[in-house]
């Protein structure tokens, strides 16, 4: 054998480990699913309904406080609102930042050795 050394993986960028933490434990994937069924509600109300009504605050709901941040200029004295597709995006891109938070404090929390002892 010329080298029993085991392979080692190419090291991977920030941005390509980013959203590592967003699916590898089962509370981030449990928010994603909740994420991705209220924006399933919502396009389902948008496209096959006759009247959305408030469709489009589940969505939000889901993924406050940064979806709520984010959207917060789409309530102001705008001349329309973003289509359904623009939004949905929006949501799509808050829920995977708020799991790859919560990821990453559920990983934080179970790392022995990081609670103090007062």
């Amino acid at each position: 054998m010329p080298n029993a050394s085991p392979r080692r993986r190419a090291p991977r960028g920030p941005l390509r480990a980013l959203p590592g933490p967003a699916v590898d434990n089962w509370p981030a994937r449990g928010y994603l699913a909740v994420v991705a069924a209220a924006l399933g509600f919502f396009l389902y109300a948008v496209y096959l309904t006759p009247d959305p009504g408030f469709a489009g605050i589940w969505p939000l709901m889901a993924t406050a406080p940064l979806g709520l941040l984010l959207t917060a200029p789409a309530f102001a004295d705008l001349p329309s609102w973003p289509g359904p597709l623009v939004f949905s995006a929006g949501v799509a891109l808050c829920g995977l930042a708020n799991a790859t938070l919560l990821g990453l404090l559920v990983h934080r929390l179970r790392t022995p050795g990081t609670r103090s002892t007062a």
